[in-house]
This record gives structure tokens, sequence and C-alpha cells, in this order.
């Protein structure tokens, strides 16, 4: 009876051996007019194997297929087994160097050292800066710099987890596992300060080089594969309706606090973040049908198309600055960096908590959905790409709430409703009919 496999190699606590083998043939179907054949090798590693030729030509009359070399003592026999012998020692060679590094090694990588390719970074944080170089020569072709300060932000994040955890530089990927993935995560919350969105951000990236790590074969296993960092709930972040009137009633002296106040009321009202409302020109506002004006736009983010009716405060806030425009632009927004710390000063001089990505939600909640307006026509205007996304800002408005009891109640009114108790339902709702109640079934009084 056969043994089982399994049982065989958990016997003693045995592991699988690795295989490894070195061939040379020659291409009898290829000769040359002078009558020779190319020698060639095959690597086999594992059930795996990868064909090596050479620029070695063997008298096919000399060849011996069970010895795999030319026999005899002739010139081109003598030559043919030295570069035999040579080709060899220089496989052999690279084999234990790739082990050794990798700790694992396949044909391909053996192959690609023999014929010099470079190989691929051992360490994290060389395979990291060599995706930062990378994406970095991509930036502004499909790639935004955005996106690149973000990995950069990563990445010296990550630096300073080796520094302080570690006190080292740079770890081998090999050497990664879950609990320095874990205390990763501890730092970016506890030394770092950082939310859950964010921390989720930078375990993700981290994710992200592992799997280019195991995509080009530098490690064989992925560590964190199977892992899925934790996003926080999506919520709603608008200001409260009495803290958006407070900052658009607010008397402000200095001028570039005025503009960006301005600007975020603007997002208030039109549902634009900050990078749509800096690249909004002149083509973007279009007349619609009924002759009122209206923003159509397609989001940069999603690529999502969007239409958005300007009303009166937005397009008063348009023509306040007209006489400023340098270009087709209809706003010369200041820099991303510049843009936010102002909007903190804005906070702090109107006493409430504001990011600039706060009037977007304030679209969303107060302009759009606590005014009734359905929520399939909100998520076309603000650019959502499932419907999902815009449900968060139906749950959050106080007022939206009480709307839609009072609405409840003007139904419910005109329907008297009794409880009664059933054996099957133990409470159920039945709203009386015309028919004469059974006597089985008592009305409860509430």
């Amino acid at each position: 009876m056969k043994k089982n496999k399994n049982q065989d190699n958990a016997k003693g606590g045995e592991k699988r051996r690795s295989t490894f083998a070195i061939m040379f043939y020659i291409n009898r179907t290829k000769i040359r007019k002078d009558g020779m054949c190319q020698l060639l090798c095959k690597i086999s590693i594992d059930a795996e194997w990868e064909q090596v030729g050479t620029k070695v030509f063997v008298d096919p009359s000399l060849w011996d297929s069970t010895k795999g070399r030319p026999g005899g003592k002739s010139r081109n026999a003598l030559e043919v087994n030295r570069a035999i012998d040579h080709l060899t020692e220089r496989i052999k060679k690279h084999h234990k160097e790739i082990k050794d590094s990798f700790g694992f090694v396949t044909a391909e990588l053996v192959k690609n050292a023999l014929k010099g390719i470079a190989q691929k970074p051992l360490t994290l944080m060389k395979l990291f800066k060599e995706h930062n170089d990378e994406f970095l020569k991509r930036v502004g072709i499909d790639r935004k710099k955005e996106a690149y300060k973000a990995y950069l932000t990563s990445y010296n994040h990550l630096l300073a987890f080796l520094q302080t955890k570690y006190e080292v530089e740079d770890v081998t990927l090999r050497s990664l596992n879950l609990d320095f993935y874990d205390a990763y995560d501890l730092f970016l919350r506890t030394e770092r300060g950082l939310q859950q969105k964010t921390v989720h951000q930078h375990l993700y990236t981290l994710k992200k080089i592992t799997r280019r790590a195991f995509n080009q074969g530098t490690i064989r296993r992925d560590p964190y594969k199977t892992l899925h960092p934790a996003l926080p709930p999506l919520r709603s972040r608008h200001l409260k309706l009495e803290d958006l009137e407070r900052l658009m009633q607010q008397k402000i002296d200095r001028e570039n606090l005025r503009r960006v106040r301005d600007w975020f009321v603007f997002s208030t009202f039109t549902g634009l973040c900050y990078a749509d409302l800096k690249r909004l020109s002149e083509e973007h506002i279009v007349q619609a049908e009924d002759g009122s004006l209206c923003i159509d736009f397609s989001r940069q983010k999603t690529g999502t198309d969007f239409r958005v009716h300007l009303l009166e405060i937005p397009l008063k806030i348009i023509e306040k600055y007209r006489p400023e425009r340098r270009d087709k632009h209809i706003f010369n927004i200041y820099s991303r960096t510049y843009f936010c710390k102002l909007v903190k000063e804005l906070g702090k001089l109107c006493g409430i908590h504001v990011t600039f990505h706060k009037a977007r939600h304030n679209f969303g909640t107060h302009v759009m959905l606590s005014q009734g307006v359905s929520i399939e026509t909100v998520s076309k205007m603000m650019g959502h790409k499932n419907i999902t996304t815009t449900q968060i800002y139906a749950k959050v408005t106080d007022k939206k709430v009480d709307e839609d009891m009072k609405r409840l109640k003007a139904r419910m009114a005109s329907n008297k409703v009794s409880l009664y108790e059933d054996e099957t339902l133990r409470a159920g709702i039945r709203y009386p009919s015309d028919k004469k109640t059974n006597s089985n079934h008592q009305p409860v009084n509430n």
C-alpha cells in the first residue's frame, strides 16, 4: 500500500528537499553550414527549468548524450569540455549566492544572474525607494505629484519606525512577518499620532511594496497578502448649521482669509473639492435649458461626470472675483499647503474646527439632502461612483431626521393603528379594516 505523501513529509518533521540539476545538450535540428551544433544548458530547480544558450559549438559526431559531453581529445572536444566546466562552476556559484541571500532559489533567478541581469533589491527600504523613483518618472504622464508626495511621507514613516523600533536603516524582505506589521501599526497610532484612516493608507502602502517583491520573485510568499487594514466607519464631516452661518457672517479683515472663506462657501453650494475648484474654468460654466447657469464637470479624483446648478450665492462669488482672473480659471487658488494653513486660521477666527473638505460635506447635507433633494440626484451632482457613498450624508443631519419624522406623523395621522396580541406574532401592527374584528384578537390598549 502506498504511503500518504503528507504523512511521509510529516514523519520526523522532515521537509521536502530542493532539487537542483544542470544538464548540457546540443540542438541537432539546427546544424550550421560547417556541420557544428550549438551547446545548450538546462538548469532545473524544483521541477522548474530554464534553458541557457551558449556561444560554444560542438561537432555532433563527438557528442556523448549519456555523459552530456563530447568524447575524445580533439581540439573541439577539449574546448567544449572546458566551457562546460566553467559554466557549471558559475551556475553553482550563483545558485549558492542567491539561496544565501533570498532564502530560496529559482531557475529563472540563476539564469538572470548568468546573463548579468541586475537583481532586484533584497531589502524593504531599497525596494520602496525603487518604487518611488519609478513613480516619480511617471508624474505628469499618468501619475500625480500629490500621490508621489504621499508615498514619500509613507517612506519617511517606515524609515522612522525602523530607526526607533530596531535601530536600523533597513531590513531584509524575507524577514518581514506579522510581528513587524503589528508593530508598525502601533507605531503609526502612538508615536506618530495618526488617525485610523491615515494608518490604513500607510499599511496599504506597505502591502503594496511586499506585493511588488513577490511579483518580481524577490520573496516566495507575500507575508501580508491576506491582511486587510481596517478602515474607520465612513461618516459625514459637515459643519453644524449654526457654525456654517457663523463662518458666512464673520467679519474678516485679512484679504487672503476672506478669499479662503468665500471659496469655502462656494464649495459649500457646489460640492467642489480643492482639486476641482482649482481647475474650474470658464468652459465648465454652461447654460441649462431653462436659462440658468450650471457647472458641467468631471471629478479629477474619480473621473465621473457631474452637473451642479449655480445658486445665487456662488454666482455672486464668481462675479466678485472676476476682476482678479489671470487666465480662463474662475479663481486664482492658493497652493494646497498655504490654502490648508489659511483654512485652519479661518477656523480659529470663527471658533470652530474647519477643514476645506467639510465644505463638500456641507453641500451634501445642508444644501441638498436637508432641503428634500433625492439621494439619487445628490449622488449624481456630487460625482459619486456608488450611491452608498452618498448615503453617508443622508444619515447625519438632525434636521433631516426631524423633517422625516414630521412627514411620517402626518401620513399616519389619518390611519389609527392598534396593537394586537397574536399567537404567531407576539406584537404585530394591524391596520383596522371595515370588517368586524375577530373576537379572538382583542385590541390592547396602548
